[in-house]
Order: C-alpha cells, then sequence, then structure tokens
C-alpha cells in the first residue's frame, strides 16, 4: 500500500503527460473530415477504415518494416563485435569503452544527420575521394533516397543495439567458451558454436528494441529522404501539417503505436525468456 502511494505522484505525472494527450489523440481519430477539409465531431471509425483500404498505406507500411527491418539488422551486426570487444577488455577499460560505443548519443540526432549529409553528398567526403582514386567520374547519389536513410538510421540505432547487447552478453558463463577452447576448438568454432547461440536472446532483443526505434524515426527519413523516402512517420506529418486531415493523421497514428505496442510486448517477453534461461 505505501509503494502505491509513494508511486501516485509519478503515476499522476505519467496520466498527464501520456495517456491523456493519448486518449485525446485516440477521440479525434474518431472524428470525420468533410469535403471541404474541416474536420466534424463525431464518433466514427471512417478514417480507420479509408487507410486500411487504401493501398498507399499498406506500401506506407511495407517501406516502414523494410526500412526499420534491414537498418536494425544491420546496426546489430555492426554492434556485436563493439559488444564482444567491451565484454573481452578487461574491468579497468570496459566502462570507458562502453561509454565510447553510446557517446553518439550525447550529440544531438539532427546533428549527426547534417554530418552524414555532408559525408554522403554529392560534393561529400565519399564521393569525392572515389572521384580522385577514379572509381567513378560522376557523383554516386546517396542522399535524398533509401541508402541514405538507411545508413543514417544504422549509425543512429547502433548505439541502443550495443547497450542491449553488454547487458546481454554479460550474462554469459565464459567457463563454456574457456571448455570449447580446452577441448580443441578454435576462437572461430568457439564463437559460431558456443557463442553465438547463447547470445541469440541478446541479439533477437536487441533487434526488437532497434526495429521499434526505427520503425517510430522521423527526422532521418525527413532529411536524409529529402522528400523522396515515405514512411508512415512521415505520412503522419503531412497528413497534420500539409493535407490537414487531422482525424486521418491520428487514426495512423494510432495505428502505428498499436503496432510499436506489439513489438514492446514481444520484446518483453524476449526478456522473460532470456532471464528465465539464465
Amino acid at each position: 500500500m505505501i509503494g502505491w502511494l509513494l508511486a501516485l505522484p509519478a503515476l499522476g505525472v505519467m496520466g498527464l503527460a501520456f495517456l491523456w494527450p493519448l486518449a485525446m489523440l485516440f477521440r479525434i481519430s474518431l472524428n470525420r473530415t468533410t469535403e471541404t477539409g474541416a474536420m466534424e465531431v463525431a464518433v466514427t471509425g471512417e478514417s480507420y477504415t479509408r487507410l486500411l483500404g487504401d493501398e498507399f498505406t499498406w506500401e506506407l507500411i511495407g517501406n516502414t518494416l523494410g526500412l526499420s527491418g534491414t537498418s536494425a539488422a544491420i546496426a546489430v551486426a555492426m554492434a556485436l563485435p563493439v559488444a564482444l570487444m567491451i565484454r573481452a577488455a578487461s574491468p579497468r577499460w570496459r566502462g570507458l569503452l562502453a561509454l565510447l560505443a553510446i557517446a553518439p548519443l550525447l550529440v544531438s540526432g539532427t546533428a549527426r544527420l547534417v554530418g552524414w549529409m555532408a559525408i554522403l553528398g554529392d560534393q561529400g567526403m565519399i564521393n569525392v575521394v572515389l572521384r580522385w582514386v577514379g572509381l567513378t567520374d560522376a557523383p554516386i547519389r546517396m542522399i535524398n533516397n533509401w541508402t541514405g536513410v538507411r545508413v543514417g538510421l544504422m549509425e543512429s540505432l547502433m548505439p541502443y543495439a550495443v547497450l542491449v547487447l553488454l547487458a546481454g552478453l554479460g550474462r554469459l558463463d565464459s567457463r563454456l567458451e574457456e571448455a570449447a577452447a580446452t577441448l580443441g576448438a578454435n576462437r572461430f568454432r568457439t564463437f559460431i558454436r558456443v557463442t553465438l547461440p547463447l547470445a541469440a536472446p541478446a541479439l533477437l532483443a536487441a533487434w526488437l528494441l532497434t526495429l521499434v526505434l526505427g520503425i517510430s524515426a522521423f527526422i532521418t527519413p525527413r532529411l536524409m529522404g529529402g522528400g523522396r523516402v515515405f514512411v508512415l512517420a512521415t505520412e503522419i506529418y503531412n497528413l497534420a501539417l500539409e493535407s490537414v486531415d487531422w482525424p486521418a493523421a491520428a487514426a495512423m497514428a494510432m495505428l502505428l503505436l498499436g503496432g510499436l505496442i506489439l513489438l514492446m510486448l514481444l520484446r518483453g517477453c524476449v526478456g522473460w525468456l532470456q532471464g528465465k534461461r539464465a
């Protein structure tokens, strides 16, 4: 009872800052948009029916899942060697290495994206080097397309993947790897047959977390896509501020939120199974 009383202020703040706006957003999604573009107060599911019956919505869902899924997979694959290196380091340097791995989170995401635009642009560092060594005569387009968005999203997700993998790999029993080495297995075979299977729950958890973050990303597709990359987050922005169709924007936001909640529940189940296995 005392615990609940102590938690009441935090629950009240959460209710005012999150649950109440969420309820208002759901209420807006039930309104109707008239032919003149005005929002009419109503209780209808027309916006949901119209969105779910539109092929463009399903194309957006496919684009979002494809972009976030591949970016999350690449981020986890690149974060795994970093996490393994930090795990193998001495306790004296482990904290510093972990801090360096997540240091990009200390810099504004917008500032990092502007840096990537300068690096990947037509006159950026990569294109300049490619022309200088004679590999290409014309600039390779790496921004304002899916390639630039995928690179920017992967870089922004990688620190989170490192954090999840560090937590998961820290639970592994290093004596199993030592036992494999004493039985004659080399490092590569030990990694493939022992370390990687034991790290599978952590890899899945890292992928699910970065997938959720990638699905909800807006700044990266907006800036790196240059208006040519369409995902759910950018379409919500367009519906709300350009088309001024607030019921449709709210309905799409609720659909996106529902998908994210399902993924977070799946992430929680994976974490529970990982803890039970440990």
